[in-house]
């Protein structure tokens, strides 16, 4: 039974990984493209990403959230505080990438 639990544990875990992977990866697919083509509306964003509006609303709603997008009349645009981030981002992916070779290493 103790090893039905720990495999349920490790199933769950690695199954909120991939979960929280897959949003941020959204969210910043969806930071993207509003940097690159910005103003974008949703629907052009759902098109354009080919995620359901529904799943659109909801990144926007993040990224606005954090201070990384606004709404503007013609659709979203990055704000000012976009390309810090981007950097600032991509230095923590790196330090996370060594991170996750330590924990590959001790499997």
């Amino acid at each position: 039974m103790a090893y039905e639990n720990d495999a349920q544990t490790n199933n769950s875990l690695s199954e909120r990984l991939q979960t929280e992977l897959g949003l941020l990866e959204r969210h910043i697919q969806m930071l993207q493209v509003i940097r690159d083509e910005g103003p974008v509306g949703i629907i052009k964003l759902a098109e354009h990403t080919e995620f359901p509006q529904h799943k659109v609303r909801y990144s926007l709603r993040v990224l606005e959230g954090e201070g990384l997008i606004r709404p503007s009349p013609r659709g979203a645009i990055v704000t000012d505080r976009a390309p810090e981030f981007i950097i600032d981002f991509k230095e923590l992916l790196e330090e996370m990438e060594d991170k996750i070779g330590d924990l590959y290493r001790m499997l």
